[in-house]
């Protein structure tokens, strides 16, 4: 292990993933207009670490203004149903001290923040205009690791003036690197991974020149098994992002939400899970105006589709109803991805994060993930987590302030000290989950 893990921080990290929307959606009234409360909650359902989009780039390399940053979401609509976009009021904050205010909160309720970047995956799409996402593209692609750098480093700099540092966790220079605009570095048939091993061990070298005491790396999605020999070699720590999807693959294959080569079924998703009086797909767009929003989203039109005019019953039994027959696919899976994610971090005497986890992305207004089948999914995760000798995890996925997860404080209290250790006073429903879930199989 090259640096150090810093005395100050805890012995596991029980991580809430905020995202984005810890600035997005802090208009009043909104989930995070009182980070106060917000972290209040945090460290209530167990959890000791907040990982963020710090919004870099923006803050510290895009030339603009930061002292009124406005965001808005898509118009008419479009993107609603999904977990990432939907923002029902436009909010103006100074980003800087937005981000200054997190880290007092942190303090306060003693978590810590683990900064990472989404900037070249989504969060540019929620900006009032392009010019943001307009910035990251004129980056030179083999140089946008590198500018992420400099931004990152600059954002400990404004940390570190206000005595706030020793509230970093771990830095993630940029979450989910194969699924981003850094992978356009890349010719298209060439492993990605290996195509920007290099450009990334430059990255991270490069921010370690400016702060070599602090735990740094670049986050993966899910654990890319065919390409462990182009994960970075200098990096800190191991940060991966198993979601195993299954029977969401499913899904995702049977209505080509992914593949636009390949004919959408609109009378199947009609009839088994659209909304009545849902627009044919062919029918329906996001405005003319919005075009660079989807662009700089990074999700297709159909994913987008499908969350927005799904009917969550229809949806939850469609998936419920198949879930039998990815189950023992999804375990193994799942070990197999921890188990290779935890050799990897063995044999570079570095610590093992899973940022997020575990099933993967679901619609806004589906329970998939609180149901029996998540429940289940959950907590094999996290006991897969602690059982290899994980440092940090999440729980699940919907376990922040703004998704549904988050009112189920017992389930989340039970699978924080489920893999921190500690005691927490909770019914057991571990035998309860297979009880519900072989109940649903037979009643389907």
């Amino acid at each position: 292990m090259s640096t150090p893990q810093p005395a100050y921080l805890p012995d596991s990290l029980t991580i809430t993933t905020w995202g984005h929307s810890w600035y997005t959606r802090s208009a009043p009234g909104e989930p995070f207009a009182d980070l106060d409360r917000a972290m209040a909650e945090t460290a209530e359902r167990g959890f000791n670490t907040v990982r963020i989009c710090a919004m870099p780039f923006l803050l510290c390399s895009s030339g603009l203004d930061t002292s009124a940053l406005t965001f808005t979401g898509f118009s008419g609509g479009y993107a609603d149903g999904t977990p990432w976009y939907h923002l029902p009021h436009p909010v103006t904050l100074d980003g800087k001290e937005r981000l200054v205010q997190l880290f007092e909160a942190a303090r306060r309720h003693d978590c810590y923040v683990a900064l990472s970047s989404w900037e070249y995956q989504q969060s540019a799409c929620l900006f009032e205009d392009s010019s943001w996402f307009s910035a990251l593209r004129e980056v030179r692609r083999r140089h946008r690791p590198a500018a992420l750098a400099d931004a990152m480093a600059r954002v400990v700099d404004l940390l570190a003036t206000r005595r706030l540092a020793d509230r970093i966790a771990y830095v993630e220079l940029h979450h989910e690197v194969e699924g981003t605009w850094l992978a356009e570095a890349v010719p298209a048939r060439d492993p990605v991974l290996v195509g920007l091993q290099s450009s990334l061990e430059a990255a991270i070298a490069r921010f370690k020149m400016r702060h070599p005491s602090l735990l740094v790396g670049f986050g993966f999605s899910p654990v890319p098994v065919d390409q462990m020999r182009g994960l970075p070699r200098n990096a800190d720590l191991a940060l991966f992002q198993p979601e195993v999807e299954g029977v969401l693959g499913e899904l995702v294959d049977t209505f080509a939400l992914r593949d636009p080569l390949r004919a959408f079924p609109q009378e199947r998703a009609q009839r088994e899970l659209l909304r009545p009086g849902a627009p044919a797909l062919h029918d329906w767009s996001c405005r003319p105006e919005d075009e660079w929003r989807r662009k700089a989203s990074l999700i297709s039109h159909r994913e987008i589709y499908l969350h927005d005019w799904c009917d969550p019953y229809r949806l939850d039994h469609w998936l419920v109803d198949r879930y039998p027959y990815h189950r023992i696919a999804m375990t193994r899976l799942l070990r197999t991805w921890t188990e290779v994610a935890a050799d990897w971090a063995a044999s570079q005497e570095i610590p093992l994060v899973f940022g997020d986890g575990w099933i993967g992305a679901v619609p806004r207004c589906s329970t998939l993930e609180q149901g029996p089948v998540g429940q289940e999914t959950c907590e094999e995760g996290v006991n897969q987590a602690r059982r290899i000798g994980a440092w940090g995890t999440a729980v699940c996925s919907t376990a922040a302030p703004h998704r549904t997860g988050w009112a189920d404080i017992p389930r989340l209290r039970r699978l924080t000290s489920l893999f921190s250790g500690a005691p927490v006073r909770s019914l057991s429903v571990g035998r309860s989950v297979h009880a519900a879930l072989d109940r649903t199989a037979m009643t389907l």
